[in-house]
């Protein structure tokens, strides 16, 4: 179906055929380093444009690729495609810009997917890229990366950001302002985020950059997902690792344009692990003893733009609303703020209902058989025995990969300091817990052992097979959902901390645990009475 001419940049002509002229068309400009991927209908005409181009300069060999069957729809899917690809694959630094990625539909699109894999297959034996299309989707880099199609929420959200930038810049030669974007688990606030970014040093108006001189960092909380995204923009053109910074780095200097990734995860003086570095932090910036990292950040940057989700606050360290909501509420007085919100599920294929769903089950809201939901695209199931629940979890890794059993902290870390002992003991299964924070997920090890909160939030899995603890329990009297403080064992999370506000903690945990899972969701329950509950609003198996 395909065929790859391979030539020199340099050369004038590529053959006499009259597609070259005449056709919808894919090339890919490389110099062994960096790539550029494009589509012409005429790719004699473009190459001539690319060779007289600065930027294409450093361009060496062009690889054109043609097919009888390509119309421009496919060509425009097929750019697409390969742009997103190569930019996670890691063969080469790709140079395009990401304002022109799509995921349309088109006739017999079906029978392009198909083929689409063909192609890249043709270019791995042509040492054009390296990694095969299902690992690629299933990393991180993928996930993550500025080269997605955004949908109509997230890219109207971009375009009123920029526009807002713009209009304060413009009138008053000033970008202070705080942004706020609101978003659930899965509607796509870390993609956002890193899309915004590159937006913003590829922006173009007028025929002026505006912010391609300017400071901006994307401040990531976390510290496995933050060298990630550090490896992600290692591997753009136009982007840094250096880029990618935690909240401690922003106290060292002042920034025009401050994105801060999962907003929620930033940390109040409450329960952390390092209380020299943050009260020297709060020194630093001539800021009370009970500074936070977001005082950190709405000091250093002129604008703020935040991603938040309240209910992703799992630990008396968070920032919760109360807190958020106080900070932005004192930043008014200084710059505007402006809120969004991202309503669209990305990453469940159970959509928005299943997440209502799961926050209804947490909080004991579901009272009948009428109130039961099945999901026709997504897996949710409630699992009766562990044996068959590590077996599914198996099976699942073997044809999906990406499944991992995780769990609240209803057990004492025992392994942590005697890698001889299990500390998970469920019927007459023995697991660890997570051997690793960083990248437990891509671990070697993770399949074979249990993940906690802090080693899962802000990663996507294929499949999830979450164990709920004895930290959580219903009492069928009070028709209550309610959580155990005495089952439940991270210190840093329950010291100081009132019923109530563990309550939500834990909870809330539960409620990121449950939604990490992008086809299915799969339950086992420790206590009766809460297996009990959920078994009527759950298929059983």
């Amino acid at each position: 179906m395909f065929k790859i001419i391979d030539s020199p940049l340099s050369k004038t002509e590529y053959g006499e055929e009259k597609y070259l002229k005449n056709w919808p068309m894919i090339y890919i400009l490389e110099n062994e380093k960096m790539a550029y991927v494009g589509e012409s209908t005429n790719v004699t005409a473009r190459m001539t444009q690319h060779r007289k181009n600065p930027e294409k300069k450093d361009f060496k060999s062009v690889h054109l690729i043609y097919s009888d069957k390509f119309n421009q729809s496919a060509t425009f899917d097929y750019e697409s495609r390969l742009i997103q690809l190569i930019a996670a694959d890691g063969t080469f630094v790709i140079t395009n810009k990401n304002d022109g990625i799509a995921n349309k539909e088109y006739f017999e699109k079906l029978y392009y997917d198909e083929n689409f894999e063909r192609l890249w297959q043709i270019l791995r034996d042509k040492k054009l890229a390296k990694k095969s299309i299902t690992d690629i989707v299933n990393s991180d880099l993928f996930k993550y990366s500025p080269y997605k199609e955004l949908n109509e929420e997230q890219s109207g959200a971009i375009t009123d950001i920029v526009n807002k930038l713009n209009e304060q810049y413009e009138m008053e030669n000033d970008l202070s302002q705080a942004i706020v974007v609101n978003g659930m688990p899965g509607s796509g606030k870390t993609i956002v985020a890193t899309y915004l970014f590159k937006f913003l040093r590829d922006y173009q108006k007028d025929g002026e950059t505006p912010y391609a001189d300017k400071t901006i960092a994307l401040v990531v909380p976390q510290t496995s997902l933050r060298k990630t995204l550090k490896k992600l923009f290692k591997g753009i053109y136009g982007l840094k690792s250096s880029d990618v910074i935690g909240p401690s780095d922003v106290a060292k200097k002042e920034y025009d344009i401050v994105i801060v990734d999962e907003a929620h995860r930033l940390h109040k003086r409450k329960n952390i692990p390092n209380y020299g570095s943050h009260d020297a932090n709060n020194r630093e910036l001539n800021l009370p003893k009970d500074g936070t990292e977001l005082d950190w950040i709405l000091k250093q940057a002129k604008c703020v733009i935040l991603f938040y989700d309240n209910m992703q606050v799992v630990g008396p360290s968070g920032i919760e609303k109360s807190t958020f909501s106080e900070k932005l509420a004192g930043e008014f007085k200084k710059r505007m703020t402006t809120y969004y919100k991202l309503f669209t599920q990305m990453r469940v294929k159970g959509g928005n209902d299943y997440i209502t769903y799961i926050q209804s089950l947490l909080q004991g809201r579901l009272n009948g058989p009428s109130d039961k939901v099945n999901f026709e695209n997504y897996e949710f199931y409630l699992v009766d025995s562990f044996g068959d629940f590590e077996k599914r979890l198996y099976e699942k890794e073997k044809v999906e990969g990406l499944s991992r059993m995780v769990a609240g902290y209803a057990w004492p870390w025992i392994s942590k300091n005697d890698k001889t002992k299990k500390d998970i003991c469920i019927e007459e299964y023995e697991r660890m817990w997570n051997n690793r924070t960083e990248n437990w997920v891509h671990s070697e090890t993770a399949l074979d052992e249990v993940g906690c909160i802090h080693s899962v939030q802000g990663y996507d899995l294929n499949y999830a097979f979450v164990i709920l603890g004895k930290d959580i329990k219903y009492n069928p009297d009070a028709k209550k959902v309610y959580v155990d403080k005495d089952s439940y064992f991270d210190k840093n999370g329950k010291n100081t901390t009132t019923l109530d506000e563990l309550d939500e903690y834990i909870k809330n945990i539960y409620y990121v645990l449950m939604t990490r899972g992008i086809k299915g969701t799969y339950l086992y329950i420790c206590d009766e009475e809460l297996k009990k509950y959920f078994s009527e609003f759950i298929e059983t198996i």
